[in-house]
């Protein structure tokens, strides 16, 4: 997932208009939404149907799009990206016929959309990043899209838009002008935690973390006292893998403990933004690493071990105390409960080292907007579309009609719909659904996605599950990974970057460059280098770009 790092939802209870149809008989024929510059067909003049939100168009209209799809999604027999369960309820409900101009696997979308743009040759509706986003707008090739959003977005469309905060909206905002709808997602799904075996923490009588000193008192003693009583000195204390920073074994949790924020924009005491990677708190907390590295409380070889790899040594029991976030229990975890029923890991909340609040980062959620061009008729079929993806999934048809299009008989329907916005909550709200069903024993509340869930929860908890069952109850049980998450939500403690903007100019030409120092830079302090190659790592970053790259972010912030 790219920096602008994307990932059943809540039944929110708001009021929707349901589904309104214009005419009870369907055309075959669909008349098509003129485009920029392009005439209308001699078919018959659709209006705009009395229900902003789900009205029918009759006769139909036909949009233009472009879709980027993994290679690998799967069908049902006769189905295809441009026939299926989606592109069939668009048009039966809504009255709009979906025409893909052309139709990539997702790695290639990037590349195949600059060429459109650098050629001309859009369609009505435009899937882009932050980047072309903001080539569009300055070349005046979209229609604002401010009044068609206040009109047109269902009221639980506008409640997901807002779930993750204001920055999805703002970060398609120029000038006071939407420009594009921001296919959302959620940022608190990554938000870190410590994953800590209890086992092991039970049979050395140490109590939860605290502050930064216990966990690396945690740390030492996972190191020293044979906690799988194995009789062996072949534990450890703290995983890493090489890239420091990432889902599993992600250090930035281990980082915000200390009031440090790498690679995220943060205000300064003046208000202006400043780079949380050069701040003074990151010496300390590197500081820190490298002393529990020389310790042996962190694997020698950490700075060649991708993440598989380092996951080995918490699935054969020779590590217990990782910074990693929500999903951490499938895959890597679940194959170590697969191997030992005994292990068992909890989530702990991260920790500060000089009691003040501890903050812990989370990425910015959205990567995908949706535009239209400029001179299109029916720019309001993008707000429907999107009305309908979310009503199917959390509104009040969700139950009738999510297994149908989101995932039924083992297939992913979801990535067919070429317009999507996901809830930030969605998982969070899976959580806490399924507990209070868990309480009551009564699941008939629950959406299907939800029921899943419950399901194999009360598998696990029967003594029937596999590790993979156990891995949604460490997830979305009682107390679970969304237990920890929801005290980070209602207590406001989530951090986002100040810089959600398309990359600066100087971002795109440096970036990489000094990303790649300064894990280089961090990698070598924690293996034993001088502390004070930090400043010099500051003053680096500072020469070789970040200087101007500061500059223009500040401008922007200015200025947004």
């Amino acid at each position: 997932m790219s920096a602008r790092s994307k990932a059943g939802l809540s039944m929110i209870g708001l009021c929707l208009a349901v589904f309104v149809s214009a005419c009870s008989s369907a055309s075959t024929g669909a008349a098509k939404d003129g485009g920029a510059g392009k005439e209308g067909t001699a078919a018959p003049k659709t209006e705009i149907p009395a229900d902003p939100y789900f009205g029918k168009y009759d006769p139909p209209i036909e949009i233009t799009t472009v879709k980027m799809i993994d290679s690998t999604i799967k069908y049902p027999q006769g189905d295809s990206i441009d026939n299926n369960v989606w592109t069939r309820s668009l048009l039966d409900k809504l009255g709009i016929k979906v025409k893909n101009d052309w139709v990539v696997d997702r790695g290639q979308g990037e590349q195949k959309m600059n060429v459109s743009i650098a050629s001309g040759n859009l369609p009505q509706f435009i899937p882009v990043n932050a980047k072309q986003l903001q080539q569009l707008h300055e070349a005046g090739r979209l229609m604002d899209l401010t009044e068609v959003y206040n009109k047109h977005a269902a009221p639980l469309t506008k409640e997901v838009m807002n779930q993750d905060g204001t920055t999805a909206l703002a970060s398609a905002t120029f000038g006071g002008k939407l420009m594009a709808i921001p296919s959302t997602g959620s940022s608190m799904d990554g938000a870190p935690l410590i994953w800590i075996r209890q086992d092991w923490l039970d049979k050395l009588k140490l109590p939860a973390p605290k502050t930064m000193e216990d966990v690396k008192a945690i740390s030492t003693a996972f190191t020293t006292k044979d906690p799988d009583g194995n009789g062996k000195n072949d534990t450890i204390g703290l995983l890493l893998f090489k890239d420091l920073y990432g889902a599993f074994a992600d250090l930035k949790g281990f980082f915000n403990g200390y009031q440090a924020y790498p690679r995220l924009w943060i205000k300064d005491a003046s208000g202006k933004l400043a780079y949380g990677s050069i701040q003074p708190e990151m010496k300390a907390a590197l500081a820190s690493l490298q002393d529990m590295y020389k310790k042996g409380e962190i694997d020698k070889e950490f700075g060649v071990k991708d993440a598989a790899k380092a996951a080995e040594l918490a699935i054969s029991n020779r590590a217990g105390l990782i910074y990693g976030t929500m999903s951490n229990p499938i895959g890597y975890f679940a194959d170590n409960v697969a191997n030992n029923k005994d292990a068992q890991w909890v989530p702990y909340p991260i920790v500060s080292s000089s009691g003040k609040p501890v903050n812990p980062q989370v990425g910015f959620s959205t990567s995908t907007y949706y535009a239209v061009l400029k001179g299109t008729k029916h720019p309001e079929a993008l707000l429907k579309a999107i009305n309908l993806f979310v009503e199917n999934g959390w509104g009040k048809g969700a139950v009738e009609n999510y297994a149908e299009h989101f995932n039924k008989d083992g297939i992913n329907r979801h990535p067919y719909m070429p317009f999507v916005a996901w809830p930030a909550r969605k998982n969070l709200e899976i959580h806490l659904h399924v507990v209070k069903a868990l309480e009551s024993k009564d699941k008939s509340a629950l959406n299907p996605e939800e029921v899943t869930v419950y399901d194999r929860i009360v598998n696990w908890e029967s003594g029937k599950g596999a590790s993979s069952d156990w891995a949604r109850e460490r997830i979305y049980g009682k107390n679970g990974a969304f237990s920890i998450i929801n005290q980070y939500v209602n207590n406001k403690m989530l951090t986002q970057s100040e810089f959600f903007a398309a990359p600066t100019e100087s971002m795109v030409a440096k970036e990489s460059t000094l990303n790649k120092m300064e894990l280089e830079v961090f990698t070598k302090i924690i293996l034993g280098d001088s502390i004070d190659s930090f400043d010099k790592y500051v003053d680096d970053w500072k020469k070789l770009g970040g200087d101007q790259i500061t500059q223009e972010v500040n401008k922007w912030h200015q200025t947004k």
